[in-house]
């Protein structure tokens, strides 16, 4: 599993806190929000999710914001996402069990207190220590994996299409969130009359069409970006 970690810059001091309890259960990318970046709302963070979720950049998220309950209805509100809020170990693991989700939001200021560290360890493993979607209890599994079944199809129904709610979104919102620096666009296109937005645009309907385009996003710290990004232009031709 491809695991991205962000949260909101109103807890820019718990980012790599976030990370060390995060990094052990699977390929994990740290998105920050860093402190040598310009702030960051949890609805803009919610959005950035939006897109790494639904370009497949990667498979899950972790974040967070003060409470925890801002970034998860931020997140619930947008497409392709399903949002936990998770306070507790038992909420991390009955989230991952049953709902089968794609987002756990946490609560990084709100009764974190001294020694928070520890419950925000245990909550992570309680999420990712067994597989997602086998259901709990045991003996309810397959009725609580159709249940959940029903919540997804409802969760898409209810929703708009990404690239409609792309087209829709005001321009400002989105091209502040792609130019966030610790994350990279796919090489740009030579028309130069193409915004973010519009590029992104693209991407998904390419991402439709074509099916051979490939993530949009990738971490500053990688060494082999370039490489990267020579071989989905060539894909794209």
């Amino acid at each position: 599993m491809k695991i991205g970690v962000i949260q909101a810059s109103s807890q820019i001091e718990k980012n790599t806190i976030l990370y060390e309890c995060t990094k052990d259960y699977g390929e994990v990318i740290n998105f920050g929000c860093f402190e040598d970046e310009e702030n960051y709302s949890y609805v803009e963070i919610a959005l950035e999710i939006c897109l790494l979720i639904s370009s497949q950049a990667v498979d899950f998220i972790v974040t967070g914001c003060s409470s925890g309950q801002g970034m998860m209805i931020a997140c619930n509100s947008l497409p392709n996402l399903i949002c936990g809020y998770l306070p507790t170990p038992q909420d991390a693991y009955l989230f991952g069990r049953i709902n089968d989700g794609n987002v756990a939001s946490l609560p990084l200021g709100l009764n974190y207190g001294w020694a928070g560290e520890i419950n925000l360890k245990a909550t992570l493993q309680q999420l990712f220590e067994e597989p997602f979607g086998i259901g709990y209890p045991l003996k309810d599994a397959k009725r609580k994996q159709e249940d959940t079944k029903k919540i997804k199809a409802l969760n898409q129904l209810c929703k708009k299409d990404i690239i409609e709610f792309l087209n829709e979104i005001d321009s400002s919102f989105i091209n502040k969130v792609l130019s966030k620096k610790n994350v990279r666009t796919r090489k740009r296109s030579k028309n130069k009359t193409m915004d973010f937005k519009q590029e992104v645009i693209l991407f998904f309907y390419e991402k439709r069409v074509i099916k051979r385009t490939k993530l949009i996003f990738f971490p500053r710290q990688k060494s082999n970006v370039g490489v990267q990004w020579k071989r989905i232009e060539r894909e794209c031709k």
